[in-house]
């Protein structure tokens, strides 16, 4: 489980921390919530994770946009089923691109926009079992057996970063960041997001 949650787990640290850069109103937000909630604490603790309710946002709105797995295990039919027109036979591979799902305009709205606000007023969680519009983690049996892991490390990485630094790009980089996925068991970033990290002060 710890091998198989490290590039997973690295991979969605850095397409949050580039989509922070690329929209510093977030950023800002988010680390006013992250800097209030711990005061002058050296320690970020359980208890304090718990009140980060816009870190959480930030870190799912990274996933929707941004799933590590784009595809999630494989199924097999068990039956012969006809869905939308098309004769699917038993025994048929089947694989779930949650990628495109959690883009689908028919569930969210400005699909393609990193907005960790849509968050703040609807329950939905990492497993999607109403409506499976949001499944970074995949669903059911086959379902990531990290999850708790992964979000736990996440939060906490995330709020380590956001707490102790500023972060800005190198002076001849603008923030149109490059965004190009590079495919293969887990999507990363094509080229390496390059910030510049400033000791924050109190």
């Amino acid at each position: 489980m710890f091998v198989g949650g490290t590039d997973t787990t690295s991979s969605a640290i850095q397409w949050t921390m580039s989509e922070l850069v690329r929209n510093p109103n977030v950023m800002k937000k988010v680390q006013e919530e992250v800097r209030k909630v711990l005061g002058h604490k050296l320690n970020v603790e359980e208890s304090d994770i718990k009140k980060m309710n816009y870190l959480k946002c930030v870190i799912k709105e990274s996933l929707r946009i941004h799933p590590p797995t784009p595809l999630l295990a494989p199924r097999v039919t068990v039956s012969a089923v006809k869905l939308k027109g098309y004769d699917i036979p038993a025994k048929t591979t089947v694989y779930i691109n949650s990628w495109a799902m959690q883009r689908d305009p028919k569930f969210w709205e400005s699909p393609e926009e990193f907005m960790p606000e849509r968050f703040e007023n609807i329950e939905v969680d990492f497993k999607g079992q109403e409506d499976f519009q949001f499944l970074p983690f995949g669903f059911g049996r086959r379902g990531c057996p990290g999850i708790h892991f992964a979000n736990a490390s996440m939060e906490y990485m995330l709020a380590n970063l956001l707490y102790w630094f500023d972060w800005k790009l190198p002076q001849n980089q603008t923030q149109d960041i490059d965004m190009t996925e590079m495919f293969g068991l887990v999507v990363s970033k094509k080229l390496p997001l390059h910030v510049i990290p400033t000791t924050f002060s109190f």
